[in-house]
């Protein structure tokens, strides 16, 4: 039987400038591509100019005048978090919404960031944490709402404290959790703190579900030749509308916590269907790894401490 639709409505976006990370596929491309027809200016910051220049192209095919464009962004390296940072705070035009999207998934073996962080902990979380320190007067400034995107992997492991970079024992799937634990604690602790200080930003979580998208499909760059089985079984159960959602359902939390007027600071949204699998978006109950505010407060430091970042006090 074929899938009911499942879709929400965008509010006019126009003057709007909003920043996606991840966009040059999957549910980034998706959650662009929807900004982007509501009106928005969108900003691709990519690490691949040509698969960049590819979603940009889609994008097009669907809103022919769109207003995206390109920058240069390798989430991974906080040198190039910098650079990007100081692009856009050179081209001085407030942020509205930033989707705190990219990520990587369970490399095989062990990698580093150039700056020695365990991939995923350094992409998925100190990445995006030095992007908005980085951005922070842009952000004031559109008083904008920043949606991380958390996993459902944030609802099992931990913060691996006394080897937060996998030294002593990888294990692929613990650090992919304690990667999103920490992009969760970071986006709920931003949100305290920007009530406490007055930065005038909205900050929430979204999750999307189970769907097949490339995070555990082929991906030479972090060590996988070929496409894992879990993604095998995720698409043949999503083609066949069984448990979990489509690419398209897996984009409609983060969109919705990013632009509904409904949407709360604080926040977390996901799919609604059985399991918080797939389904329509709607507001979830908070992960118990994601309720602590002293480890939120912990993560925050220890993440200033590792990037040589710093959030003003006011």
């Amino acid at each position: 039987m074929p899938r009911k639709p499942i879709d929400i409505t965008v509010p006019v976006l126009s003057g709007r400038r909003a920043v996606v990370t991840g966009a040059s596929d999957g549910i980034g491309l998706g959650l662009a591509t929807r900004l982007a027809a509501a009106g928005a200016e969108v900003l691709l910051p990519v690490r691949n100019p040509r698969k960049g220049q590819a979603a940009v192209t889609t994008i097009r095919q669907t809103t022919p005048h769109a207003n995206v464009s390109l920058r240069e962004l390798d989430l991974s390296s906080l040198a190039s978090v910098a650079a990007l940072g100081e692009t856009l705070r050179e081209e001085g035009r407030p942020i509205h919404i930033l989707i705190n999207n990219a990520g990587v998934m369970t490399p095989p073996d062990r990698q580093t960031t150039p700056e020695g962080f365990e991939l995923q902990l350094g992409t998925n979380h100190l990445g995006h944490f030095a992007l908005v320190a980085h951005l922070l007067p842009l952000l004031r400034a559109g008083l904008a709402r920043v949606t991380s995107q958390v996993s459902v992997a944030a609802n099992q492991g931990a913060i691996n404290w006394e080897d937060l970079n996998w030294e002593r024992s990888y294990d692929g799937m613990k650090a992919y959790s304690q990667s999103k634990i920490a992009l969760g604690l970071f986006g709920l602790e931003l949100d305290r703190l920007s009530q406490a200080n007055g930065w005038g930003i909205t900050s929430n979580l979204s999750h999307p579900g189970v769907a097949p998208t490339s995070l555990l499909a082929a991906r030479p760059e972090v060590g996988r030749d070929q496409d894992t089985r879990n993604v095998r079984l995720i698409r043949a159960l999503s083609a066949r509308g069984i448990l979990v959602g489509t690419v398209h359902t897996a984009q409609l939390p983060a969109l919705y916590a990013a632009t509904s007027p409904d949407a709360q600071r604080g926040g977390f949204y996901g799919p609604r269907g059985l399991g918080h699998l797939g389904g329509p978006p709607g507001e979830q109950k908070l992960y118990s790894r994601l309720s602590g505010t002293e480890e939120a407060q912990r993560i925050w430091q220890v993440s200033e401490d590792l990037t040589n970042v710093s959030f003003p006090s006011s």
